[in-house]
This record gives structure tokens, sequence and C-alpha cells, in this order.
């Protein structure tokens, strides 16, 4: 696959580097960020309004119940035990325990309602960051690890638990609890409530202070997890590669790196949460000190009953446990929002089917391409096609030759609109591709890559990916012409043989064949065959070759071939060489010409026509009277062109 534009046209977008580049590592939050925040936010909330609304006339219930026990203190003390009226001794015993039992019943129900709604919410969260992520332009997959992408899509949304879940919910109890039991508090002894109140400003300024502070390092602790995962992908995926060059310590202090610096950033947070913590129980504890002087003192001087002071210790518990309580879901909703932060990042990137909103829409394609002046490049000022001007009629067979490099596979990439070009413009059936909607083009094409990707399913599924409600009978008949039936037939499930991930547990001739199938059930207009024989040996490739004729029949068809036997029947054979065609024509046409082509062609087939070369395998002069006949070709060839 090519390489993409620089990431300059996605600043939001993680490089494949690591994350350079990003705003969100560790950045202090903007106001407008906050904003968009927010009404993100409350657009989720109001979502899932209903089970967030069941959830909160739950909390209520669940709160007020609370409140008994703590009311009916005052009475046991000063009424029952103080006045001996036992009479309201049972009595409230009985309000004691069925508000008990309320709170158990209503907490139970209140974990049901909004723990199942946050899961739902969660599990559409990602569902719509995937929807968008796979519908994203292709230089932005191919500049970004996956494992960032699956973190994005797995990781980022299960914060979002906290604002639909139980941790909004807990942070409106227990905020409601506190002003309740505040204005009990003021009842019973307001100057001295005056005095907590005052510390409680001090807690709620140092918790301010901290969430804003936290949130860029939960940001930071999204992308470092990011990069990890997609690192550890990264050597997973290449196991073979790695094991086979004995990079397994190596690989092991990369990751080390990695997993040392998402460390140290939990470890911040460690900090962080526990100095919240720390100053909710400081808090805590000077309201208690605080209640032992100045309460005390009131129950001396007559101005508060014992009752009075059990009830409004008990209240300050009230007060006082929901601040701890706010520290542990204010830190939680910080995490929420860092997630939703990266989400939005993903999320304000166009996809190509908001681009194609404004595009036209395709007509039933005939297969006529044309390349006019067609310039582009992945650098600035470092031009990778210079120029490119050629038709491809529709029904034709259009092969690219050229060295590595020479803009074959830029070019391919251009007719699948996976880029667009700086200069000129590509030319389908009359109009200008880039103002066609892709999702229709690409309806169209079919593709057989060097590298062909195989899901982890069965054979059939496999095949039928590219039409999903193909028949048996459909998905046996591309089989038997791509010569699959031939393995196929060999496994004891068949075409239900599950292929692995990537397709690993098929041969690499097997997987090309089974890429090949695919691309015949598409039935496209225009085919892409990059290599499409490169991993068959000599003897299937001939049983293929026959349906591949047919296959290209009535389709405009553009073939990468580094063997050039498999394109001598091509309606015309273009040679790139860096960047510009420097040849063009037929087989026939372009050995008569005795030019670039022809050197390729002479140096692949000389040397392997009496040989044993593998295909594709660059052949050397075994011998020195060999070389030395080879460099006389070549300087009489060199003196004829210069003549």
């Amino acid at each position: 696959m090519p390489r993409v534009l620089p990431r300059a046209s996605l600043p939001n977008a993680e490089k494949g580097g690591g994350g350079r580049g990003r705003r969100d590592g560790g950045e202090a939050t903007t106001p407008r960020d906050s904003q968009r925040a927010w009404a993100e936010a409350r657009a989720l909330i109001w979502s899932h309004r209903r089970s967030v609304g069941i959830g909160l006339v739950l909390m209520l219930i669940s709160r007020a119940a609370g409140f008994v026990l703590p009311f009916s203190s005052k009475f046991v003390i000063d009424e029952v035990l103080t006045k001996q009226n036992y009479d309201l001794l049972v009595p409230l015993a009985l309000a004691g325990g069925a508000a008990t039992l309320i709170q158990a019943i209503t907490s139970f129900s209140l974990s049901q309602v909004v723990s199942v709604a946050a899961q739902r919410a969660i599990a559409n969260m990602r569902e719509e960051v995937q929807a968008h992520l796979v519908r994203l332009p292709v230089r932005f997959f191919d500049s970004t690890k996956s494992g960032i992408l699956i973190s994005r899509v797995m990781n980022d949304p299960d914060g979002i638990r906290n604002l639909v879940g139980t941790g909004l919910i807990q942070l409106t109890g227990g905020l409601l609890t506190a002003v309740v039991a505040m204005g009990v508090l003021l009842w019973l002894n307001w100057k001295l409530t005056l005095g907590t109140i005052t510390l409680l400003a001090v807690f709620a300024a140092g918790m301010s202070t901290a969430f804003k502070r936290l949130r860029p390092i939960f940001r930071e602790r999204g992308r470092l997890t990011a990069d990890v995962t997609g690192r550890l992908a990264e050597t997973i995926g290449g196991i073979r590669l790695v094991k086979v060059y004995t990079a397994e310590k190596r690989e092991q202090d990369v990751f080390s790196v990695g997993v040392m610096s998402l460390f140290q950033n939990i470890a911040k947070t460690i900090t962080g949460t526990s100095a919240t913590t720390a100053l909710s129980t400081a808090v805590v504890g000077l309201i208690g000190v605080l209640v032992m002087v100045f309460g005390g003192r009131a129950v001396i001087a007559g101005s508060m009953t014992l009752g009075d002071l059990i009830m409004y210790v008990i209240f300050i518990g009230l007060a006082a446990a929901p601040l701890v309580q706010i520290a542990n879901i204010g830190t939680q909703l910080t995490e929420a929002f860092a997630g939703l932060d990266r989400i939005r990042e993903l999320r304000d990137m166009a996809t190509e089917d908001q681009e194609d909103e404004s595009r036209l829409a395709m007509p039933p394609l005939r297969g006529d391409v044309a390349f006019e002046h067609v310039w582009f490049e992945y650098e600035a000022d470092t031009p990778v096609l210079r120029d490119v001007s050629f038709t491809a009629p529709a029904g034709t067979t259009t092969a690219l030759v050229g060295s590595s490099g020479s803009g074959k596979s830029t070019l391919i990439s251009l007719v699948m609109a996976f880029a667009r070009p700086q200069q000129g413009r590509i030319v389908v059936d009359g109009h200008d591709l880039s103002t066609l909607k892709l999702h229709e083009y690409r309806r169209q094409l079919g593709v057989v890559l060097q590298d062909n990707f195989l899901f982890d399913g069965t054979v059939r599924e496999n095949i039928a990916f590219t039409r999903p409600g193909a028949t048996d009978e459909e998905v046996f008949e591309v089989a038997r012409i791509a010569n699959v039936d031939e393995f196929v037939s060999r496994f004891a499930d068949g075409y239900n043989t599950i292929v692995g991930e990537r397709g690993v547990k098929l041969s690499g001739g097997q997987r090309q064949r089974v890429a090949i199938a695919r691309a015949i059930l598409a039935d496209p207009r225009i085919l892409i065959l990059d290599e499409a024989t490169s991993s068959l040996d000599s003897e299937s490739e001939s049983l293929i070759q026959e349906g591949l004729q047919r296959l290209r029949s009535g389709r405009t068809t553009f073939v990468i071939a580094h063997r050039l036997s498999t394109i001598t029947s091509a309606d015309q054979i273009l040679v790139l060489e860096h960047g510009q065609i420097v040849e063009r024509g037929t087989h026939d046409e372009l050995l008569r010409l005795d030019g670039r082509y022809r050197d390729l062609y002479d140096r692949q087939h000389r040397f392997e026509r009496d040989r044993f070369v593998n295909p594709g395998e660059d052949p050397v002069p075994s011998t020195e009277s060999d070389m030395r006949a080879e460099a006389s070709r070549m300087a009489a060839r060199s003196a004829g062109r210069s003549l």
C-alpha cells in the first residue's frame, strides 16, 4: 500500500509514531473544549433520559429513606431515653427498619436500571465510533496504528458509564444529601454550620483545581494506552519475523518503555486522586473537631439537647460522606470527559460518506478510465507521479511495469480513489472522479492485491465477502474458476474450514486463489490485479490463467506485474520510471522498441529459460563467461540507442 499525505491535513489524529502532533498530550483544556464536552455530555444524558430519570427517582427515594434513621436518633435519645416515653420505641424501630428495606430495594433497582443503561450507552457509542472510523479516508489508516484505533473504539467509550450510569446518579444524590443535611444543620445550630460551610468551600475549590489538572493527564493516559496496545498488536502480528530475527528481547524492551510511561502517568493520577481524598479526609476531620468543641459547649450551655448533638453529628456524616464520594466520582467523570475528548477528535474528521454528499451519483459504469496530466506527491516537493497521461478504454487490459518505487502502486491507489492527485484529473466514463460518489464507484471495483487479507472465518465466508448474499452454487463456481476447489476438497470441513487470522492456516498461494475467487464473485467493471499470481507456483498459475482471462474479458483491468510473462496479452503496457511513463505499447511493440521494457524482459527470461530460477527472482549470471556475454550485450544495446 502507498504512503499517505503528511498529517497536517489531519491535525487531531495520532501519527503512527506514537501520537506526536496531538493536542491531548497533557495540554490544558481550552474553554471551547470544555463547552463542547459539556454539550456532548448533556446530549448523551438526554438520549438516555428515561433510564437516567428513573435512576434519579429511585435515588431520591433511597436518599429520603436514608434520613429516617438519623432523624429517629434525636427522638430515641430525647423522648424515649431522656423523657422515658417508651411507647415511641417500637414505632421508631419499625420506621427505621422499613426505611432500611426501602433503601435496599431502591439501591438494587437503581443499580440494575442505570448500570444496564450505561452498558447500552457504551455499546451504542462503540458502534457509532466504529461506523465513523471505517468511513474515514484510507490515508488516515495508512498513518495510524491499528492498536490506537482499536483503543479508540473499545476503551475510550468505556468512561461514559459514569455519565449515564451510577457515577452521575451518585454524584447528584451525594449533592442533594449534602444540601438537605446542611439545611438540617443550619436549623440545629446555624453558627456552627457556617464554620462547616467555610471548610466545605475550601474543599470545593480544591476539587475544582484538581479535576482541571487531572483531565489532561487522563487524556494522556488514553494516548499511552493506545500506543502500548498498538505496539503489542504489531509484535503479535509480526511474531514470525520477530522470532526469525531473534528480536524478542528488543520488542520486550520497546514494550517495557511504553508500559513504564503508562505506569508513570497512572502514578500521577494516583497522586492526584490521593490528594483529593486526603483533602476530603482533612475537611471531614476539621468539621469533627468543630462539632466536638462548639457542639459540646452548646450542650453545656443548654442551647442544644443531647439528642440535637447526636443528630447533628449524624447529619454531619451525611453531609461529609458525599464529599469523599464526590472526590472519587469526580475523578471518574474527569476520565469520562477525557474519553469524550478523544472520541470527538476522531468524529470531527470528515468521512468519505460526508464528502460524498456534495458529489454526483455514479451512473452505470462502462469502464473508460483516463489520466490527464496527473501529478501526485506524498511529501511536498517530492512528486511520485509526474504528468502521467493515458487512456484505458472500457474492456481493455492495461499493465503497469517498472522498477520498485516507480509509481505503479500509487497509480493504482489513485484508480481506487484512495488518494487524490494534486494536479490533473482522473476521468471515468467522461466524469471527473473527484466529483463522483466514492461509495457507488467502489461498488464496481474488484481487487486482488499483492498482500491478500483474509478474515478469520471460513473459506466460503471469505469468498462471499464481496457478495454476502451469494448462493453456494455461485461461490462454488467462482472457486472452481480460481482453482480454490483443488485444495479445499482436501480439507475435512471443505468450504467451512476456518482460515485463521489473516488466513494464516492457508499457504500464500491458497490465500491468493481465495482472493481471486472473491474478486470474480464481485463481478466488477474495473478490475485491479496487483501481482495476482505472485504467490502461485507454475502449476497453479497455469490452472487459473484461463479463469483470469475470462474474468478480464469485458472488464477494464489494471495489472501490476513483475513477471512479464503474465502480461503479454495486455492491450497496452505502461513502463514507469521515476513517476513518469517512459514507454507504452503492446508487448510486441515494446520488444521491437528495444528500450527499457526489453531490458526488463531480457533480464528475466534470458537466464530463466534453461535454469531453475524461481518466478520473481532476479537471475544472476552464474559463470564468468555469462557475465562477460551479458556485459557485451548491454554495451552493444547502449551503443545502438546512442546512434
